[in-house]
């Protein structure tokens, strides 16, 4: 597959994958974002009035978020 090389040990077994990213980088990109997304799932979750409030306090330092 073009832009798409496999890192091979010592026994030929695949170990690693390089990935061209002017040919495939914006499937990487939802590649990493499930990544990342998978790498928090068991984080505590934050309910939205929680964080909404915490964005309108802060929207009175920076005048940036609207509530």
């Amino acid at each position: 597959m073009k832009g798409i090389q496999f890192v091979t040990d010592d026994t030929g077994k695949r170990t690693a994958v390089l990935i061209s990213l002017e040919e495939w980088g914006e499937i990487w990109e939802d590649i990493y974002d499930i990544m990342v997304s998978d790498s928090r799932k068991n984080e505590p979750a934050e309910p939205w009035e929680e964080l909404r409030a915490e964005m309108v306090s802060e929207e009175s330092l920076s005048g940036s978020v609207r509530s």
